[in-house]
């Protein structure tokens, strides 16, 4: 475990930070670590550009832990995220890195109740982590006060401004104080978010590791031809033939999510559907079982796309393929993670006739083709001339066997 120390003592971080770096098995730090963490420290604005999943988060937890004043408990950094599960993402990554400090946090996210939240103001929270809706909310309450700020961090800048959280990051930032670090993390940098940084960032030095993350290496890409009502029964074979140790498949729609799991439901152990409207708790049950490996093969919408961080997915499956070309860099940025050495993770998206130019924009997106992939068993296209349209249904798929749990074959 020297290594461990070897690989951060650059920094000149404190001895907590670097035993809680330890206890948490960090070895080395990753390529937007090893340059955003040095600059940050300095208390200087910046943009750090890198796909999730290449330890963006302890980027800007490590600067906050050692800038801010431990003895204070007033809330010195606020961290803004897009969705309530990347909120206590970073909570549970700041708690772990912080467990040999005497610091504070609150997680603020709606969906949750409103009196645990203010309690943990109340106490005193050093470092604040939240939705904007739920800040906004605490704020004009005037549970929460951020006159003492010293940090300021956007994570996932683009996904926050994509589902229409600009106005809210923008009445949030004024309230902040003139006086403070303001750090920005994205996978992508598009004009909306390059634009808010021109406005409320001073002067911002840019760390961009995209280059190196787009077409990672520690990812297998691949394109499945498919006709729209043969795509559940190449999924299915695909299932057969990778045998993924964990799994996302990713949908466009909640409808479609909960298509392809009325599909799966009893016919495969540890299966699960998730959006973006289902109830909070269940939306918690769900991703705290997925983490612990109970849940094999998760459906999903882009809710999932960013920011979580689950080491076993070997497999990301587009369903439906992305309508933007980041999104698919996101989505199949859920595997080939930092903690995963084991083996590469591998991503298929199925493409049907008409979304060639979606295609496209995904290749020149991440610089390199899609290879096709070898289906067995099974045709993805209907013989030519089609016949006439029946759509898939359990009925209609010639699968009546299970799926054994530990090994994902069919029996």
């Amino acid at each position: 475990m020297e290594v461990v120390e070897q690989g951060f003592e650059s920094f000149g971080l404190s001895d907590e930070t670097l035993e809680g770096l330890k206890r948490a098995g960090f070895k080395h730090p990753s390529p937007i670590q090893a340059e955003f963490i040095p600059l940050a420290l300095t208390g200087q604005d910046a943009i750090g550009q890198a796909r999730t999943g290449t330890g963006k988060t302890a980027s800007f937890v490590i600067p906050i832990l050692e800038r801010i004043d431990l003895d204070a408990p007033e809330t010195q950094a606020l961290v803004l995220t897009p969705t309530r599960e990347l909120s206590q993402q970073v909570s549970d990554e700041a708690r772990r890195l912080a467990v040999h400090h005497e610091v504070t946090t609150a997680c603020l996210v709606g969906g949750k109740p409103l009196g645990p939240q203010l309690q943990q103001l109340k106490r005193g929270a050093q470092i604040v982590i939240g939705t904007p809706g739920r800040v906004i909310d605490l704020l004009q309450r005037r549970a929460l006060n951020l006159k003492d700020l010293l940090i300021v961090v956007m994570d996932e800048a683009d996904r926050m401004l994509d589902i229409g959280f600009r106005p809210d990051i923008e009445r949030i930032l004024r309230s902040c104080p003139t006086e403070r670090q303001t750090l920005l993390l994205s996978a992508t940098l598009p004009p909306p978010v390059e634009r808010l940084a021109q406005k409320y960032m001073n002067n911002p030095t840019r760390i961009d590791m995209s280059s190196q993350t787009v077409g990672q290496s520690t990812i297998d890409q691949y394109v499945i031809s498919v006709d729209p009502e043969r795509k559940l029964r190449v999924l299915v074979q695909l299932l057969i033939q990778e045998k993924p140790q964990q799994a996302i498949v990713f949908t466009r729609t909640r409808r479609g999510a909960e298509d392809v799991f009325r599909h799966f439901d009893g016919r495969l152990p540890g299966v699960a559907y998730i959006h973006g409207e289902l109830q909070q708790r269940h939306r918690d049950r769900v991703m705290k079982q997925f983490r612990e490996g109970r849940i094999r093969l998760l459906v999903a919408t882009d809710v999932m796309g960013r920011g979580i961080d689950v080491s076993g997915i070997s497999h990301i499956i587009n369903y439906d393929v992305p309508e933007d070309c980041d999104d698919y860099v996101h989505r199949v940025g859920r595997t080939g993670r930092l903690s995963s050495t084991e083996a590469k993770g591998v991503a298929f998206t199925f493409i049907c006739r008409d979304e060639g130019e979606q295609l496209t924009n995904i290749e020149k997106r991440i610089n390199r083709m899609l290879d096709s992939y070898p289906l067995k068993g099974v045709e993805s296209h209907a013989p030519r001339p089609k016949k006439k349209h029946v759509k898939d249904s359990p009925d209609a798929i010639p699968i009546d066997h299970s799926i054994d749990e530990d090994a994902w074959t069919v029996v």
